[in-house]
């Protein structure tokens, strides 16, 4: 008798109260619970509609809308508008220099304005044989059919290509992922490489000069020899630029033929232990840690909470150094 019951209640809240004296204690905070829902439940449905009819929360370039849709990065948005796949109100739009809004049904190749996700970010353990990229002309299987299920969607802090594997960042937001990628941000990317040929110490120290290959000029480049095995080498390679194909197209010009390429740290964030194929949420204060409180309010990243906790750290800190410039002079 206890599951048509429990089955009835759940389809008709409201006759609880028909029921006979002496309801249990649970019976009663569920009747005091019940008339708040009811308050904030349409409200959360009308936003969620408005988001995915494609309309923007707030007014900003149509470019960064996309990119805050976690649909691509600024600079990919305004490539697809010059294409021609992006609509506002109906009208094909043929520049960026236009802010959406509220008030805007925006759509990109016909389909309503993703909603817009909280920025996250992730590590992700990317496998050979997945490309990065959502869509790929020639078939192969991609980084974004392959990540588990309940992920929403979301876009790659720069690629690995098709043979790579390793870090591999992702993040709902574009504006963050185009931030993380230039190099600018000082990060470095590091690769452990196993490749053909033979090569030097010496040989490799020359990089850090940066170097020149066909015609396109690559930053300081921090490698070193770890071991040989058998007619391969296996590097360590460091840079700050991550330009494409950056590291096979340097070490071929060595007369090195790369047959393995991992990544295994980007910046602050480190491959460690995640095996292929697995992804893990970095938190959302070690993400606002490692940007700084500039970058994250700009991101939409801080609130009141999070500028109040930044000052007390940034306080103890202070305190702590005082005390410990204090006990030093005392010495």
């Amino acid at each position: 008798m206890r599951k048509p019951r429990t089955a009835q209640t759940k389809r008709r809240p409201a006759p609880v109260q028909k029921r006979p004296a002496g309801p249990s204690v649970s019976a009663q905070r569920h009747q005091q619970s019940q008339p708040a829902e009811p308050k904030q439940q349409p409200e959360r449905q009308k936003a969620a509609t408005k988001v995915a009819a494609g309309r923007p929360p707030q007014t900003m370039r149509i470019a960064k809308a996309m990119a805050r849709a976690g649909l691509c990065s600024r600079r990919e948005a305004e490539r697809w508008i010059a294409e021609g796949r992006v609509t506002v109100n109906g009208e094909v739009l043929t520049t960026p220099a236009r802010d959406v809004g509220p008030d805007d049904v925006v759509l990109v190749d016909g389909k309503p304005l993703p909603s817009f996700e909280p920025v996250q970010l992730w590590r992700y353990h990317k496998p050979r044989g997945l490309v990065t990229t959502h869509r790929d002309p020639e078939g192969r299987p991609t980084v974004f059919e392959n990540l588990p299920e309940g992920m929403p969607r979301v876009i790659s802090v720069g690629r690995l290509d098709f043979n790579s594997e390793g870090l591999l960042l992702l993040t709902t937001d574009g504006a963050l992922a185009r931030y993380m990628e230039l190099p600018s941000t000082g990060w470095v990317r590091r690769y452990r490489v196993r490749a053909h040929g033979k090569i030097t110490q010496v040989e490799l120290d020359k990089l850090k000069d940066g170097i020149e290959v066909e015609g396109v000029r690559y930053g300081p480049i921090e490698a070193m020899l770890e071991r040989v095995q058998g007619s391969n080498v296996w590097l360590t390679v460091a840079l700050r630029e991550g330009k494409n194909r950056e590291v096979r197209k340097v070490l071929k010009s060595l007369n090195l033929e790369v047959n393995r390429l991992i990544r295994v740290s980007y910046g602050p964030f480190q491959l460690h232990d995640l095996q292929p194929g697995e992804v893990e949420p970095v938190r959302r204060r070690v993400l606002i840690d490692q940007l700084g409180p500039r970058v994250s309010r700009e991101l939409g990243l801080l609130d009141a909470s999070d500028d109040e906790r930044v000052r007390r750290r940034s306080r103890k800190a202070e305190r702590a150094s005082a005390a410990s410039e204090a006990e030093s002079n005392e010495k």
